[in-house]
């Protein structure tokens, strides 16, 4: 085939059939809708050229820089499709957390504006979210932007009902599956292709998958997260289920070995979540069904994601102290306190508060005399040297307490016997109308 540009070459991407020797379901025919063939990688290609491709003529003569909220898929296409046109592009975001897509958008020419705070333990009173910092920046005379919006573009759902799902339908000679299951990042993706089908079958079940919330899994938000989104509705599925990251790699590790897809994370989680739903339903079933699951991206992008929490893969030894080899039982045994119970232990025995949040949120609200270290910084000194003895007593907080009762646990494996977890986090302590101060 000949194409006069590259952007010419996105979309139509094939729809493969899973081997039932892979997923061992009976009556279900599983496909995966192979979006990493997409000239840039992913699906967020197609989003990246119908967000731009009706202003960029102006753009161009007006030597617009583009802008996105994005540290992934949708930044790199962006960054690429404003090379070809001689423009600027540059990524707003405090969560760059790939090194690999990094360097990749240096090298294409991004400029990245990383904001203070990057931080797993994601925190809803961030005072400087990147959205609200994008919006600030485009609100100041002559800006001089386009601002692609991912999250509540209309092109962005628009990029999916005319290409993906009718591309879908097409593939499976006209006729809809009847389960749809699909990550949920911006809500593009899985909504503009839940609404072309549930058109041709009222009947299709639609799964969305979000991130569990002690996890990040690259291009999956977690069910909080996805509540910030302006494409995300509830009522677009009729069930949202949780992967965690060990699911997206086990997923991932599949379709790469038994299936020839060198799949990402999200495509990853989006199998495994498929064939857990499925094989729920499998058995049941007196006639054959249809299922497809969408495979976002491409892996050789993600493998330091991959080195840091299953080292093993790559020849590496484990880390013997990491969270992802926290069993139940260790995770039992955390003391978790309360509000009432946390401010008697403080007031008592004084123990070292160690707030897990970025920053920005630490400095608008925190607990007195507590004390900094942004969880991803926090998970690198348990290898290089806490800046506590073990005889000391600490009290960690996050957010909503999920994270720190990880590090509770990881800390009393380590010999630490006095490692407490606020439960409800900061934002329950705030909640109970506790005393919080600020800068």
């Amino acid at each position: 085939m000949r194409y006069d540009s590259i952007t010419d070459v996105i979309g139509d991407t094939p729809l493969v059939r899973i081997s039932p020797a892979v997923h061992g379901l009976r009556n279900i025919d599983l496909y995966a809708k192979l979006e990493m063939l997409n000239p840039f990688g992913s699906v967020k290609d197609r989003a990246a050229w119908s967000m731009t491709r009706p202003k960029l003529a102006t753009a161009v003569e007006r030597g617009d820089a583009i802008v996105e909220l994005s540290s992934g898929n949708t930044a790199k296409a962006l960054a690429v499709i404003a090379g070809m046109h001689g423009l600027p592009f540059k990524s707003v975001t405090n969560r760059m957390k790939v090194p690999e897509i990094k360097d990749l958008l240096l090298l294409l020419g991004a400029e990245i504006e990383e904001l203070p705070g990057q931080s797993e333990c994601l925190d809803p009173s961030n005072t400087d979210d990147p959205l609200t910092r994008i919006h600030r920046m485009l609100s100041e005379a002559e800006s001089g932007y386009l601002h692609t919006d991912q999250y509540y573009s209309p092109l962005n759902l628009e990029a999916h009902l005319a290409g993906t799902g009718p591309e879908i339908l097409r593939d499976l000679d006209g006729r809809a599956p009847d389960y749809i299951i699909a990550c949920v990042g911006t809500a593009g993706s899985s909504t503009g292709v839940a609404t072309v089908l549930r058109a041709a079958n009222p009947g299709i079940e639609v799964v969305g998958l979000v991130a569990d919330k002690s996890d990040f899994i690259p291009g999956i938000r977690n069910i909080d997260e996805v509540h910030e989104v302006g494409l995300f509705d509830p009522a677009t599925y009729d069930s949202i289920e949780t992967v965690t990251a060990d699911h997206a790699i086990d997923g991932l590790l599949t379709l790469v070995r038994r299936c020839g897809l060198l799949a990402g994370p999200t495509g990853g989680g989006a199998y495994h979540g498929a064939v857990r739903h499925l094989r729920a339903l499998d058995e049941g079933l007196t006639e054959r069904r249809t299922a497809v699951f969408i495979v976002c991206d491409r892996v050789e992008s993600y493998l330091s994601y991959i080195r840091k929490r299953r080292p093993e893969l790559l020849n590496q030894p484990p880390r013997q102290n990491s969270v992802a080899t926290l069993t139940e039982a260790e995770l039992a045994e955390v003391t978790a306190l309360d509000v009432d119970a946390a401010r008697k232990w403080i007031a008592e025995d004084r123990p070292l508060v160690i707030d897990l949040r970025g920053p920005f949120a630490y400095a608008a609200l925190r607990i007195e005399d507590s004390i900094n270290i942004v969880d991803e910084l926090f998970d690198e000194l348990l290898y290089g040297g806490l800046p506590f003895g073990k005889k000391q007593p600490v009290l960690l907080a996050c957010p909503v307490g999920e994270k720190s009762v990880r590090y509770a646990a990881l800390l009393t494996r380590m010999g630490h016997p006095d490692v407490r977890s606020l439960a409800g986090g900061i934002i329950g302590w705030r909640d109970a109308g506790a005393p919080l101060v600020r800068d």
